[in-house]
């Protein structure tokens, strides 16, 4: 059996994969790792998306850390980051939220945060699947319940409070993908002045990132140009991440904002170090962008705790992926939709220009991608086959492109990445990898 934890907690369709058991023996062994590494009884703030099965895995997660002798705090739906955030402002043990983020509505997950509003490091995680399953001691006297409705306010208060302009006459649609944004995003913008138009923005427990979200940005762009909107914003169903697409229906990425936000910094002596992270996924342009500013790149592996770790390792107070996790090191612990969509729009206000102008600093290279579901990603490493097809399109790129295949780190998928001059070279080096998985790896 491979790891329990994977690169951003534990994933699986709930009830299958994922059990009401599996979630309390989860939160009586958080009780006892966390236990042997802290004073006293750990504390632990509890938060949610908006999927049908949160509300019993919840109460199991609950359950599990009060037998354990364990302290727990509901909030409720809460945004990953607010949950991190909370999790230092409250003073608790670790943070847990339940989610699949991204993933589709009957999936879901469980990840931790330590105390200091951090993705639990593995060797913790490693630490809680050991222990799963073990019997208690007899004299563990169980933990209490708490309910509390303070998280909303006081992450509205820090996001707003992170801004560095008003929004003032910005139109904004913003696309809530039925998840935790739902409650949160268009209050924050409001707040700061701007016009907002909320789609998705009614989850129901089965619609999460249903054709919308960050996972579908084409719909907030087109609501975007039918509405005459400024711009919009698209969160997953977790709020971790924000896409962006500005008045004339262009999609902006995250490697277009995290180079925005760079080169701002940077300009005003803020980047620290004058080092920006990024993922091995960043865009060509992205390094051409930095190269020609004079920033300097460290690319981490896939995974905004990845980035993370690397800020950390190198005193870095930017960071962030092309699929829209940005870490703003001097606000946040972990990749934050809601705080990057307040930072890019407020750049572009404070600088009384579009967020289309603001984007254009960066040349983005024809990407492709292309996902292939496999039974065991872990195969991939000694697929001669496929990496026989990887080096005869890197001979043909040469210095024009590249080529980046890696298993998931969420769900049983190869993905393939190719970039070139032209979208039509990178499609057809891409397919033509993607055609090597499937004849070497893939199901069926």
């Amino acid at each position: 059996m491979g790891r329990l934890f994977g690169t951003d907690g534990i994933r699986g369709v709930a009830g299958a994969d994922l059990t009401a058991e599996l979630a309390r023996d989860l939160g009586r062994a958080a009780v006892v790792v966390l236990g042997r590494h802290g004073e006293g009884r750990p504390t632990f703030v509890i938060g949610r998306d908006t999927r049908r099965s949160g509300e019993w895995l919840e109460a199991s997660l609950a359950d599990g850390i009060r037998s354990g002798g364990g302290d727990a705090i509901l909030v409720g739906v809460e945004p990953t980051p607010g949950i991190a955030f909370l999790t230092v402002e409250l003073g608790a043990s670790s943070g847990v939220v339940i989610s699949a983020s991204h993933n589709p509505p009957q999936d879901n997950g469980i990840k931790f945060f330590s105390a200091d509003g951090m993705k639990l490091p593995d060797q913790l995680e490693d630490e809680i699947e050991a222990v799963l399953g073990e019997p208690l001691g007899p004299t563990v006297t169980p933990g209490e319940l708490h309910e509390a409705d303070v998280g909303r306010e006081r992450y509205l208060e820090h996001l707003v409070a992170s801004a560095d302009a008003p929004l003032d006459g910005m139109s904004v649609v913003v696309d809530c993908a039925n998840g935790a944004a739902s409650g949160f995003a268009p209050q924050v913008l409001e707040r700061l002045g701007a016009g907002v138009h909320a789609i998705f923005d009614r989850p129901d427990g089965d619609n999460i990132n249903v054709g919308c979200g960050a996972l579908h940005p084409e719909v907030v762009a087109a609501e975007v140009v039918r509405l005459g909107a400024d711009a919009g914003v698209a969160h997953d169903g977790d709020a971790d991440r924000a896409l962006f697409a500005d008045a004339a229906g262009n999609v902006i990425d995250g490697d277009q904002v995290l180079t925005a936000c760079a080169l701002a910094m940077h300009a005003r002596g803020s980047l620290v170090g004058g080092t920006v992270v990024t993922t091995v996924m960043a865009n060509l342009g992205f390094h051409r962008a930095m190269r020609d500013a004079g920033i300097e790149v460290v690319a981490a592996q896939v995974g905004d705790r990845y980035v993370l770790e690397e800020m950390l390792r190198t005193g870095t107070v930017l960071g962030g992926e092309q699929s829209g996790h940005i870490i703003f090191r001097e606000q946040a612990t972990t990749g934050d939709g809601l705080l990057t969509a307040v930072r890019f729009l407020s750049l572009a206000a404070a600088r009384g220009v579009s967020i289309e102008e603001l984007a254009s600093c960066m040349v983005r290279f024809p990407q492709v991608l292309v996902n292939i579901r496999v039974s065991d990603p872990s195969r991939l490493q000694d697929a001669k086959v496929v990496w026989e097809a990887v080096r005869r399109a890197e001979e043909l790129l040469g210095d024009g492109g590249r080529v980046l295949v890696r298993p998931s780190g969420t769900e049983p998928l190869v993905r393939v990445m190719v970039e070139a001059e032209t979208q039509g070279d990178a499609v057809r080096h891409a397919d033509a990898i993607a055609e090597a998985v499937r004849s070497d790896l893939a199901d069926g």
